[in-house]
């Protein structure tokens, strides 16, 4: 496995190999999630490339920038381990300048659920996968469908803007328990881990409600609610998978989508039917 770290070096490496790439991008901190992604990459591809950035553009002023777990020498080898071939470790100083150019998310999709809690999130995310997207000239991405609205918005970017690289989403993995998995779960503690698998019971109880006949998006969605009583919820969506708001659910086209924070840990979880 070869690490590198130069963007322009990587860019023209990867320009010398006649090869099919597939490209893995994440923040570190890796777990069995980004594993199934990189399996993934390596069974399609010739190539992979995984890289590791904590991107600062997309965190606001008070979130977890300078807590967000970091474990570059335990990453490297899982890298190693599952077949990666290249490791991409660039600095903030490599992939961003004094005067940046924008990338703006789009005015709504890019505004509500995730978006509106966390008001230009998105223009970090986008501007980042973009970057590395040019430098990696991928022939397949692949992304969790934990983020969804992350995943719908990259794919949106890569149609907009013509790019050619397919985007592949790739199922949640979760705990035993039910959890799905998150670098940000060590932050929670036992009692509040107990709390968190109310998250994926409310999707198994609406998913219940959907395969018995129940298709009223107000009717499951406060069944949800009085499920996670007494935790955070900062939203529960039932939309169409291009995110679309709906009153009556369509089988094979929705996403049920929910955020919740518990303590000061925000955590995401879905499924689509």
């Amino acid at each position: 496995m070869q690490i590198i770290s130069d963007p322009i070096e990587l860019k023209n490496y990867l320009k010398e190999q006649n090869a099919t790439i597939g490209f893995v991008p994440t923040m570190g901190a890796l777990h069995d999630g980004h594993i199934s992604l990189i399996k993934r990459a390596r069974e399609e591809n010739e190539v992979v490339v995984v890289s590791i950035f904590v991107n600062p553009t997309q965190f606001l002023a008070g979130e977890d920038l300078e807590k967000y777990p970091r474990k570059d020498e335990a990453d490297k080898k899982i890298c190693e381990l599952s077949g990666v071939d290249i490791l991409f470790f660039p600095t903030k100083e490599s992939i961003y300048s004094e005067d940046e150019v924008a990338l703006v998310a789009p005015n709504v999709r890019g505004y509500t659920l995730e978006g509106l809690s966390r008001p230009g999130h998105f223009n970090g995310v986008l501007t980042v996968v973009m970057k590395l997207l040019n430098i990696v000239s991928p022939t397949r991405a692949y992304f969790g469908k934990k983020d969804a609205q992350q995943l719908n918005l990259i794919t949106l970017m890569v149609k907009q803007l013509f790019m050619s690289v397919e985007i592949v989403p790739v199922d949640t993995l979760r705990e035993s328990d039910g959890l799905a998995l998150s670098s940000r779960n060590i932050y929670l503690s036992a009692e509040q881990r107990k709390e968190a698998l109310k998250i994926s019971s409310s999707l198994r109880l609406a998913s219940s409600m959907i395969s018995n006949g129940q298709r009223d998006v107000k009717v499951v969605k406060s069944a949800m609610q009085e499920h996670l009583k007494g935790i955070e919820i900062a939203y529960i969506e039932l939309l169409s998978r291009e995110f679309e708001y709906r009153e009556e659910i369509v089988l094979k086209d929705t996403i049920i989508l929910v955020e919740v924070v518990i303590g000061s840990t925000r955590l995401l979880d879905n499924i689509w039917l």
